[in-house]
């Protein structure tokens, strides 16, 4: 679903992402974690066609993002860390707005709407300026935006930041289900806690290298430290870094 063939950025003689392979499969939720100033966030702009590549490859659902971009956008949800909403509309015009930006038939984004604004506790807001929101609330409906046109891939930048635990549980719960109706998701986050409940299978990344991947048991293995949890497994590997991002 989400494939990447030597990969690379660079900004003048800096090398910020060094030639990067991946392949992430259909109903996987695939976790992305590096310290500060690894790649992370150059690597989650350039899946979500933000920025352009300095060479290499990246299938999006298996259309090429670089040769159809227009249509591999269209296959992709893309959730950044500090989403902008339109917090002058109500609930239900932002998401019309968005529908009229994917070019959705009227009647099937209404339907869609008012499906999403149900599933997702947001009905009774629908009409509510959005700047009167709480950060859950936003949380939700940037949820809804992003699904709107049903894409078959997620690429979603720390998603917890700010969540209450009620919170919390619901967007890790979303992303279960989203992903056992076959779509993948790539999820970038700080939190090792959530990386070790939610995802398959785990990459980490630094000084724009991929240094590890596979599920949390393989790279207990692969560090051979007799870590119990990722984060013992993560500072083995990438050394005592500060935080994760």
């Amino acid at each position: 679903m989400i494939r990447t063939q030597r990969l690379e950025k660079r900004y003048g003689r800096f090398q910020a992402l060094h030639p990067l392979d991946l392949h992430v499969r259909s109903g996987e939720i695939f976790g992305f974690l590096g310290p500060n100033g690894a790649g992370k966030t150059t690597t989650i702009r350039l899946l979500a066609g933000v920025l352009p590549p300095s060479s290499g490859r990246i299938w999006m659902d298996g259309v090429d993002l670089l040769a159809e971009p227009e249509k591999a956008r269209r296959r992709v949800g893309f959730i950044p860390d500090r989403p902008y909403l339109h917090e002058k509309l109500t609930g239900v015009e932002f998401l019309e707005f968005v529908a009229g930006v994917y070019g959705l038939d009227r009647t099937e984004a209404r339907r869609r709407i008012g499906s999403l604004l149900e599933e997702y506790e947001l009905s009774g807001f629908a009409d509510a300026l959005v700047e009167g929101y709480s950060h859950g609330m936003k949380q939700r409906l940037v949820l809804c935006a992003t699904l709107l046109h049903e894409p078959r891939v997620l690429v979603v930048d720390e998603p917890m930041v700010g969540l209450d635990p009620r919170g919390a549980r619901q967007v890790k719960d979303v992303f279960r289900q989203l992903g056992a109706e076959g779509r993948a998701i790539f999820l970038s986050t700080h939190s090792l806690d959530v990386a070790e409940e939610v995802c398959d299978r785990i990459a980490i990344i630094h000084h724009g290298r991929l240094v590890a991947l596979g599920t949390v048991d393989e790279l207990r293995r692969h560090v051979a430290s007799g870590a119990a949890d990722l984060e013992a497994v993560f500072l083995k590997i990438v050394g005592d870094s500060p935080e994760v991002s």
